[in-house]
């Protein structure tokens, strides 16, 4: 039978392997240059994203937990409707040409060997700050028995509300007439996008009062600012990016625990008898009063001397909840600043 609808052998056989390659060759090109998701892993920042500036003296490689700000970052993109460029850039000091560009300028102060600013950086500075420019300077607040090595102050986030006075100095320079002051706990830094503490309930029953109503009340830190024409344009804090940098697999960087102060009966007067042969130091409290810190000579507090005689002992705990605990509050402090410094 004459079979009209028969097919026909249009394509010869290297016609067909060349017809399969241009095939494979399309859909491989569609896979790899199709435009990314807006839920892919790895997205190209907006065009109006703000990029951050970060300042290192020396190899930005060697410098504090170097995945900090990038972490921080990623989730201040995730959790709020602001859009960072994930990558920071990094500048050697405050000459650099290239300031007015960013907004935003983080410091860990470790990460500046000398902190005495020249004149062009003076200058530099005074233009970026009255133009709306905002500096953060992390680890910026020492208590005295942690200024001897500036890495001393990478782990120890022990409150004094007084600036560490190399930086005071330094900024005395830029702005004679102005000086840090401490930023009240009803400042509405602590209250730009999170508000109070997170979830308290996993932490040991033993700590959970001392960390909620002392240690971080109402979720407020250590903060003092500079302020210029009526807003915070520098902000020093105790360390907090011990608590930003997650690994490739998510997991916190770094381990931390809590230091409190704890007391039992009979012990403040055991401790106000007690030998000692260690360094004392005064700490700056909020309310203006002092504490004197009795150390170890590892830079350890050992007890403390409070206002009115009272003494009470530093104990410190560590647990996987402390830890996720206190990176969640420290994220949500570094989120905070950011927030409240491009909303000015």
């Amino acid at each position: 039978m004459n079979n009209t609808f028969a097919p026909k052998n249009l394509f010869s056989a290297p016609q067909k392997r060349l017809l399969c390659f241009l095939l494979f060759l399309i859909v491989f090109c569609l896979l790899v240059f199709a435009p990314q998701r807006a839920d892919s892993a790895v997205q190209r920042p907006p065009e109006d994203a703000w990029q951050i500036a970060q300042l290192v003296q020396d190899d930005p490689f060697r410098r504090f937990y170097p995945g900090a700000l990038t972490s921080l970052i990623e989730t201040i993109n995730q959790q709020t409707t602001l859009r960072f460029d994930p990558d920071p850039v990094y500048i050697n000091n405050f000459e650099d040409p290239n300031l007015f560009r960013y907004p935003i300028i983080y410091v860990n102060y470790a990460d500046r060997r000398d902190w005495t600013l020249t004149e062009a950086e003076q200058e530099n500075l005074r233009r970026y700050i009255e133009r709306g420019g905002f500096i953060y300077i992390d680890a910026g607040i020492n208590a005295e028995f942690l200024r001897g090595d500036a890495s001393h102050g990478q782990s120890h986030s022990f409150a004094d509300w007084s600036v560490t006075p190399v930086l005071e100095e330094a900024f005395a320079a830029v702005y004679p007439e102005q000086s840090f002051e401490p930023l009240p706990r009803s400042h509405p830094i602590f209250r730009s996008f999170y508000a109070g503490l997170p979830d308290a309930s996993s932490l040991p029953e033993a700590i959970r009062d001392y960390v909620t109503n002392e240690k971080w009340p109402q979720g407020t830190y250590s903060f003092l600012g500079l302020q210029v024409d009526g807003r915070v344009a520098v902000l020093a804090t105790p360390i907090i990016a011990m608590g930003w940098g997650r690994n490739e697999v998510g997991q916190w960087t770094n381990p931390i625990g809590f230091r409190v102060r704890e007391e039992a009966e009979g012990m403040s007067s055991r401790l106000s008898e007690a030998a000692f042969s260690g360094p004392v130091y005064n700490v700056t409290r909020e309310d203006g009063l002092q504490d004197r810190i009795f150390c170890q000579p590892d830079t350890m507090p050992a007890w403390v001397e409070e206002p009115g005689g009272n003494f009470r002992i530093f104990r410190y705990y560590n647990s996987a909840e402390i830890s996720d605990y206190a990176h969640q509050f420290y994220t949500r402090l570094g989120v905070n600043i950011f927030v409240h410094a491009v909303s000015l």
